[in-house]
């Protein structure tokens, strides 16, 4: 039997000729036929929806206002897109990761990219 050749390790992830596996999930590679990157952008409607409540609690009371617009703006800067593996094969599509790190995923999308190369 041949080895297997690893062409990525990092923490949890794992990407051979034969395997990826991802945080205790194993996908065979034998099966893939396509990998695919998607950007998810997060939802800023709740955020928004409380920084438009504390514009209104300036008629209020100034300082709750500042306390929950502070926090509305706050939230909105925190919220980060996130990047998604799709393995795509004959019975179909699967979500096999995400992560924030989007050089994480396209190093992990170039080594799974490779994989299938090599694998002809």
């Amino acid at each position: 039997m041949a080895e297997e050749k690893v062409y990525f390790e990092n923490g949890n992830v794992k990407v051979t000729n034969a395997r990826f596996l991802t945080f205790g999930k194993m996908h065979s590679m034998s099966g893939v036929t396509s990998v695919a990157k998607y950007v998810i952008s997060p939802s800023y409607k709740y955020p928004i929806i409380a920084l438009v409540i504390g514009l209104i609690l300036f008629a209020v009371s100034w300082i709750f206002a500042l306390i929950v617009t502070g926090g509305a703006i706050a939230w909105i800067v925190s919220l980060k897109k996130e990047y998604q593996i799709t393995l795509s094969s004959a019975s179909g599509s699967e979500e096999a990761l995400r992560s924030k790190d989007e050089a994480f995923i396209d190093e992990i999308i170039n080594a799974l990219n490779q994989s299938i190369i090599d694998r002809g």
